[in-house]
């Protein structure tokens, strides 16, 4: 991990989502650790691309973090029909790492 890109996204985290530095690790999950979910996941990814100058066009969101809203009533409808909960992807600071170093965001540079 580059320590110099590390260190500045850690930065950008700290200030955006109001978070603690020390919270702030290189596996650090953006949604499950840092509690970085819904409409404000959207709004940090695009403040993430034009800070760092990342194409964040074709990152999905929605396959990473939880939308907003009630979470109670997909719980029941999931419990009468049997159905699983999708499981959502994790956002790691890793892959930030990667797309800052790429240019862009997408499931080929996390996956890399």
């Amino acid at each position: 991990m580059d320590n110099e890109i590390f260190d500045t996204i850690k930065k950008f985290i700290v200030k955006q989502a109001a978070v603690t530095e020390i919270e702030v690790t290189e596996c650090a999950s953006l949604e499950n650790d840092l509690g970085i979910t819904g409409d404000d996941a959207v709004e940090f990814i695009i403040a993430f691309g034009k800070e760092f100058n990342v194409d964040v066009s074709k990152f999905s969101a929605a396959e990473y973090f939880e939308p907003e809203g009630d979470r109670i009533f997909p719980a029941i409808i999931r419990l009468f029909t049997g159905r699983q909960k999708a499981k959502q992807k994790d956002l790691i600071m890793k892959h930030l790492e990667k797309a800052v170093i790429a240019g862009r965001l997408d499931e080929e540079v996390i996956n890399s």
